[in-house]
């Protein structure tokens, strides 16, 4: 697994990771120069020694990494042969010690320089947004300046107390004003054109190429602590050979140290199973500016009932999937489905297993107790074989109880399963048309030369797709409803999709993220963009 790809997302997340692998590196650095202080004490400083880094959280919360569960080993080890410690301060030091400091300096320069690439990357994406941002916004106000003059042109034109000079001027300017937009459009579309070869060489090549390197790092630090737990064990078997068996216990666990290993459980810890985002469409402003014939008369707007998307859902998406962004957070729901897909198929798993744990305790109590009870039936002296009874029925019904658990978790693990295999069968479809000057633009920006489908929205997917991460027992009760100002395709995880006019409930107030969460009519739930909604509260939930 690589991180380039499998973590494309988790930029913050690898910050930590690499920063939490340097203090780790230090601090088994600093155990090693306290062991140094503390070679020449007693035995029972070097086991206060090894109680103090021991880890202090249970099993459940430490990490998985075989740098860390190595290391751990040998603190068992230590305490094996505490009473038999002799001084090799001099060359553990020199060894061990040194050679890990020097490392240290090593990893927090190198770790510097690529965090250091990657946010450049990422202000140099910036820019070229800030700028295509700009060049669509000049181009709106061309648009608006020569709609303005059109209309006065055809005012003039149609007064019969108008001078001609008057008539010409306004011609005249119309003439300016729509070359003007024409060549804001122009300058808008390459704008557009460029800040897309940008993003797509921003997240297929430059961000893959620096988490890569992260992860070399990353992989040679976890190569460095195994190879100093075998000097740190190596160093000492030389010297005290009555320990060497504690010894070889600490080289078997810095041998157990593996890279890959390592990489693989940050791939498993991190990985959300989102995919990266699609080119932005084009927006075409001009499609209400025509220029004048030979007659000198301005043609009439085809399409002025088509209404704009004030709000392009190219902010919300930029806010939902940026890599340096927020994500909306989603409550905790039973059926896990607020995590990302691979996390909750992990949770999932993990459930089940511990329920198969607690129903196969429960069979084993069952048949102690079935075996009781014959043994009561056979030698009724011992004992009351009706008294074991209510146990025995209480019993099954934790059994049924926990089968029904495990059955309701497996089928929210299969949706999960289907669901991502699903999603690895589907291909993205990033079809952005710039040269449809007579096509019809609908809310999310796309384009159709058929009149009929004016006011439809792109094709929708699967109205059931998302219908477990919502399927709970008792749904929230509705504080309000809502009407569809646009079409909403709800494309991503935990989305709803909404067409024009639609009705829907409210059962959720936006948090300030940019999303509310709704409910359709058929009981099917989930997240829509705030500003696609014109949303109405209940007078009791207002203030609430």
């Amino acid at each position: 697994m690589s991180w380039g790809t499998d973590l494309w997302d988790q930029f913050e997340n690898l910050d930590k990771h690499t920063q939490w692998g340097i203090d780790f590196l230090e601090r088994y650095a600093k155990f090693v120069k306290e062991r140094l202080e503390i070679e020449q004490t007693y035995a029972k400083q070097l086991r206060n020694l090894v109680k103090k880094y021991c880890p202090k959280r249970s099993k459940d919360d430490e990490p998985r990494f075989t740098s860390c569960t190595s290391f751990y080993t040998i603190l068992n080890e230590l305490n094996d042969y505490a009473g038999q410690r002799e001084v090799v301060a001099e060359e553990m030091g020199h060894k061990v010690y040194g050679e890990l400091m020097r490392y240290s300096q090593d990893l927090k320069s190198e770790r510097k320089h690529h965090l250091q690439e990657g946010r450049k990357a990422q202000q140099y994406l910036d820019h070229c947004w800030k700028q295509m941002d700009n060049s669509k916004k000049k181009f709106e106000r061309e648009c608006k300046e020569a709609e303005k003059c059109q209309q006065l042109y055809e005012r003039l034109d149609n007064d019969i107390n108008a001078t001609k000079s008057e008539v010409e001027k306004a011609k005249a300017q119309l003439y300016l004003r729509t070359h003007s937009a024409d060549e804001s459009k122009n300058e808008y579309a390459a704008q557009l054109q460029n800040f897309n070869s940008e993003q797509w060489k921003h997240f297929n090549v430059a961000i893959p190429q620096i988490f890569k390197n992260l992860q070399d790092m990353d992989e040679r630090r976890t190569v460095k602590l195994g190879e100093t737990y075998r000097s740190f064990a190596e160093v000492e078997r030389r010297v005290v050979p009555i320990i060497s068996k504690c010894l070889e216990g600490m080289v078997s666990a810095g041998k157990a140290v593996d890279e890959r290993r390592d990489s693989t459980i940050v791939v498993e810890a991190f990985k959300s199973g989102f995919e990266p985002p699609g080119d932005f469409p084009f927006e075409d402003f001009s499609q209400n500016i025509y220029r004048t014939g030979s007659d000198g008369t301005i043609g009439t707007p085809k399409n002025e009932g088509v209404k704009p998307d004030p709000r392009h859902p190219m902010n919300k998406a930029k806010n939902k999937l940026w890599l340096f962004g927020k994500k909306p957070k989603a409550p905790t729901l039973e059926d896990l489905s607020h995590l990302p897909p691979e996390q909750r198929r992990k949770k999932l798993q993990q459930r089940i297993e511990e329920l198969n744990k607690e129903l196969q305790k429960e069979i084993d109590q069952r048949d102690a107790l079935n075996k009781m009870k014959d043994v009561y039936e056979k030698n009724p002296q011992m004992g009351d074989p009706s008294s074991l009874q209510p146990k025995i029925s209480e019993t099954m019904c934790n059994m049924e109880r926990l089968r029904s658990e495990i059955h309701k978790n497996e089928s929210w693990l299969s949706e999960v399963e289907g669901k991502q295999s699903s999603r690895s069968d589907r291909r993205p479809s990033a079809d952005v048309n710039h040269h449809a000057p007579h096509g019809r633009e609908s809310p999310e920006g796309s384009y159709t030369d058929d009149p009929s489908q004016e006011h439809r929205s792109p094709p929708q997917p699967d109205p059931h797709e998302f219908d477990d991460e919502f399927d709970d027992d008792d749904p929230l009760p509705a504080i309000g409803h809502c009407k569809a100002l646009y079409a909403f395709d709800g494309q991503n995880e935990g989305t709803l999709v909404m067409k024009e006019d639609e009705v829907l409930y409210v059962i959720e107030e936006d948090k300030g993220d940019g999303w509310t969460r709704a409910r359709k009519q058929t009981g099917e739930e989930g997240y829509v963009p705030t500003s696609y909604v014109d949303i109405t509260l209940e007078k009791n939930s207002k203030g609430s």
